[in-house]
């Protein structure tokens, strides 16, 4: 049947106009600057704030060191994998420094470096990745959720989590981190809309490090920037310079301050870039070039503060090497905690799986319990 033979349809039907409508929301605020905001090397560098600046060099260096020991782990069959962060330490070291104690952080698999510069010992957030632990850490002390694997499942986490405290009338703010790959999944979509209408405490980080594994962005997606994806969700959406520490602390903290009185979530994209493989088991050169790299090494998260304290006049030779020499005994007590065996216990795969264990789990936690104890007999 066609829409001429439905009844009443013929020459008296005449077309209606909708009711009057207009958008819910303007959408000129939401929408990034054209351009990734910048402060080092600007006229707003002059408004830095010295003792905050020595604090973020110092803690650039260690993340810098940090990833390199690392990743000489990896070399040396410590750790069974490592997603180095080195060109992406400003992200993750901010992240990590805008949040009060009473915050939540929830990072990806790559962002080992954000959990240590909130307060966790490197050999706890390496843990996972060593494969000795689900986490190796608990989550309720530190306010850092486990390091997420699969890509983008810890968004939505963020945002039931922040809602839950807005509810209960806690000051409460999640930060949740994601890469530009993870903008792909559909937990990305599911976690920014329900924030959005629940007008929930989070804040969105993407670092767009211009790779998800070999898969450049463009093949990802034909939105301008990442950015922009906030305005279809109806929340800010802010381009910033993702090596620029000091542009990354003042977006941060205003998204931050936004989320904690109430104005809801904001998605940030933080223009970056991977220096390093995708992780020890990659290999980059295919499907990128050296020229592209060595563009972005000048473009450098360390070499840009130091160069900028360095001209203010707010750090000098001593200091660099004082915070040099700290970051050194960071990477050797690091080595030292790794290189310790861990003891182990096998049984521990069956306590965390449910809060009570179902009758098939009691058996095969049995089965192993026996062949332990036959193996001990031997």
């Amino acid at each position: 049947m066609t829409v001429q033979e439905l009844p009443g349809a013929g020459a008296s039907h005449r077309s209606t106009q909708p009711p009057a409508w207009s958008p819910r929301t303007d959408a000129a605020p939401l929408l990034p600057d054209p351009e990734p905001y910048r402060v080092l090397g600007t006229e707003a560098a002059d408004r830095l704030d010295p003792e905050l600046m020595r604090r973020y060099y110092a803690e650039l260096v260690r993340g810098r060191r940090y990833n390199a020991q690392a990743t000489a782990l990896t070399k040396q069959g410590r750790l069974a994998v490592y997603p180095s962060t080195v060109g992406q330490e400003a992200c993750e070291i901010a992240a990590a420094l805008v949040l009060e104690d009473q915050d939540w952080l929830f990072p990806s698999y790559r962002d080992t470096l954000a959990a240590v510069a909130r307060g966790l010992d490197p050999v706890q957030a390496l843990t996972l990745l060593r494969g000795d632990w689900h986490t190796g850490y608990d989550p309720r002390e530190y306010r850092i959720a486990p390091l997420s694997t699969p890509l983008a499942t810890q968004l939505p986490h963020a945002v039931g989590l922040a809602h839950a405290a807005r509810l209960r009338g806690d000051d409460v703010v999640a930060l949740a981190m994601v890469g530009d790959g993870g903008t792909s999944e559909g937990d990305f979509h599911e976690a920014l809309n329900f924030a959005a209408v629940w007008q929930a405490p989070v804040v969105f980080l993407v670092q767009n490090n211009g790779f998800a594994i070999s898969v450049p962005l463009a093949k990802q997606t034909a939105a301008p920037t990442l950015a922009h994806k906030a305005v279809g969700y109806g929340m800010p959406g802010r381009l910033v310079d993702g090596n620029d520490i000091a542009a990354m602390h003042e977006v941060l903290t205003e998204a931050v301050r936004r989320a904690r009185s109430g104005g809801g979530p904001t998605l940030i994209e933080a223009v970056t870039y991977r220096m390093e493989a995708h992780t020890n088991a990659d290999d980059a050169t295919r499907y990128r070039g050296d020229a592209e790299v060595e563009a972005w090494k000048a473009h450098d998260p360390v070499d840009l503060l130091e160069r900028e304290l360095t001209a203010r006049g707010i750090i000098d030779e001593a200091a660099i090497q004082a915070v040099r020499e700290d970051a050194e005994a960071m990477a050797a007590a690091l080595r030292e905690g790794m290189n310790a065996d861990p003891v182990v216990d096998p049984m521990d795969l069956f306590a965390h799986v449910y809060a009570e264990q179902t009758d098939r789990l009691r058996e095969q936690a049995a089965m192993l319990r026996a062949e332990l104890e036959a193996e001990d007999q031997a």
